[in-house]
């Protein structure tokens, strides 16, 4: 009897609705002849997060989730179980073993390949968990190349983000799908609350509806814009006018990106952390 063709982690992500088949489609183009993982291209894409696959795979598939690798400590007879190389180049961490089973964090747990071999190598049974290739390689870099990283390990922390927005519900509703990703969050209902809150804090980014009252985001901009001190401060528009006029004209005013309300938590997150990785790198902003 023929075996059913097993899916592809592309495909997952759509059942999952993490992403649509055009998206899709455009991402595979990027990733031909690049030799670089799906995931990474629709990260640079600013469509999905790493957390955001991590989440996807986990719920359609069952899976538990693992974080803060790096923080844990692990004996060296677990560590031995998968060498160092193997862990970084497959990005799979040795968690702990049961009886005659490992647990596995896996940025991939379909990988029926690497839990086939380490199976075979290990003798024992592999139960994969889901984690993010940032978890990983944290991990690593702590517990078999012994380099502390302690900030790497949570990288979110570093930055501070300014949501203005005069609508509680939406503010809220953005506020909350950023706190999951652990950054700091500063908070106005209005342009003027913006401007004051903006230029005693120093966001290093700004999420900004445009009509509001007392002064709309349009002013609001204008004014951290003229000011010395606050005009690379990248800033995001939100908008109800969800047209492509209404995105060339704020694109061309000098926002740093355009989100169309309502607000689709995963693609609010994936475009402010493209932001900033764009703008600042990998690196943590001076203190």
């Amino acid at each position: 009897m023929e075996q059913p063709r097993r899916k592809r982690f592309g495909e997952i992500l759509v059942d999952a609705k993490v992403l649509n088949e055009d998206t899709l489609t455009r991402a595979l183009e990027r990733q031909r002849g690049t030799g670089r993982r799906l995931g990474q291209v629709l990260e640079d894409m600013g469509v999905v997060t790493e957390k955001d696959i991590a989440a996807a795979l986990a719920r359609q598939f069952g899976f538990k989730t693992v974080a803060n690798i790096a923080r844990a400590t692990f004996p060296p007879e677990v560590l031995a179980l998968v060498g160092a190389e193997a862990a970084m180049s497959k990005l799979i961490f040795p968690l702990k073993q049961e009886a005659s089973s490992l647990y596995l964090a896996m940025v991939n747990p379909l990988d029926m390949e690497v839990l086939d071999n380490l199976s075979f190598k290990s003798g024992l049974r592999i139960i994969p968990c889901v984690t993010t290739p940032t978890e990983i390689q944290a991990a690593v870099n702590q517990h078999y190349y012994k380099k502390v990283t302690s900030q790497a390990q949570e990288p979110d922390v570093w930055w501070t983000i300014l949501v203005v927005d005069d609508q509680e519900l939406v503010r809220s509703a953005v506020l909350a799908a950023l706190k999951r990703e652990g950054f700091n969050l500063l908070e106005a209902e209005n342009g003027a609350d913006g401007v004051k809150v903006t230029v005693q804090q120093k966001p290093h980014l700004i999420v900004s509806d445009t009509v509001m009252p007392r002064m709309d985001g349009y002013e609001m901009f204008r004014a951290l814009k003229g000011n010395l001190q606050t005009r690379h401060i990248p800033i995001i528009a939100l908008s109800s006018k969800a047209s492509a006029e209404e995105e060339a004209k704020l694109l061309e005013m000098g926002y740093y990106d355009f989100i169309a309300k309502p607000i689709n938590p995963i693609r609010l997150v994936a475009r402010v952390k493209h932001a900033l990785k764009l703008i600042y790198g990998d690196s943590p902003p001076p203190r």
